[in-house]
């Protein structure tokens, strides 16, 4: 799953909605993200990294309608990172085919927003919200309540009429844990087998690998397709992350090992 950020905040320093037409921009990269492989295209226009600011309906809506429209020639499945229902919809209705939301559909209205559409749904853990997620975040077992909460949010989704095979989970890494939590869920994400859901990994640039390397954002491509390959060694079945084309050969790398060729 490749990040296509329509956003002028971003942590990772690449969001489109600067200079420029961001429509073009984003098919620009989405093009070349999809030619080195990747398989989903996710789109965010509001910054969820820690303390970030809402980004007001209208203005999320503005740029994100047009990205998802663009970039339906590509051929990919798209999909859109928002906690929104009114921009679940109007993205839903643009062509999305998956709807990413890092507060997990709790948002008034957003299972309603989704439950009688098509398309997939990623749910994801996050304690507190963007702006206030990294403040001390504490855990008694960061494993266990992760997992519970995820469980119940299956209960929830699929109580609402949404097929499990709809559906896929999110530890969140980065959202509201502290480093040692991060690594502790990435050390056992087979263990969220008991879901019995497809999991999604997203650690790219973050600053878990910071603080692992002492590298800022613009030097952890190293260290990120590490992460994605440990993650995928571990079973996670998709991983969202920024450096296409090293993620890909990396996993090309784990997949011999696989196979013993």
């Amino acid at each position: 799953m490749a990040i296509v950020n329509v956003t002028r905040d971003s942590f990772s320093g690449d969001g489109l909605a600067g200079d420029g037409d961001p429509v073009a921009l984003a098919l620009d990269q989405a093009r070349r993200m999809v030619e080195e492989g990747a398989d989903i295209l996710d789109i965010g226009a509001e910054s969820t990294r820690p303390g970030a600011e809402p980004v007001p309906v209208w203005e999320e809506m503005g740029r994100i309608v047009p990205v998802v429209r663009a970039l339906s020639v590509l051929g990919v499945p798209l999909s859109v990172d928002t906690a929104k229902p009114e921009v679940m919809e109007a993205a839903i209705a643009a062509g999305a085919d998956m709807v990413n939301d890092v507060n997990a559909f709790r948002a008034p209205g957003a299972i309603e927003a989704v439950a009688l559409s098509p398309v997939a749904l990623c749910f994801m853990h996050m304690r507190g919200e963007p702006r206030t997620m990294q403040e001390n975040p504490v855990y008694e077992d960061v494993l266990a309540e992760v997992t519970g909460f995820l469980a119940g949010r299956l209960r929830v989704l699929e109580a609402a009429g949404v097929a499990r095979n709809r559906l896929v989970a999110d530890p969140g890494f980065g959202f509201g844990k502290t480093v040692a939590h991060n690594y502790r869920l990435l050390a056992c994400l087979k263990d969220f087998e008991c879901l019995g859901l497809p999991i999604l990994a997203g650690m790219s640039r973050k600053s878990m690998l910071g603080a692992a390397t002492g590298r800022p954002v613009a030097a952890r491509l190293a260290a990120s397709v590490a992460a994605a390959v440990l993650a995928a060694e571990r079973g996670a079945s998709i991983l969202r992350v920024h450096d296409v084309a090293a993620t890909v050969d990396g996993l090309k790398v784990l997949n011999c090992v696989r196979s013993g060729a």
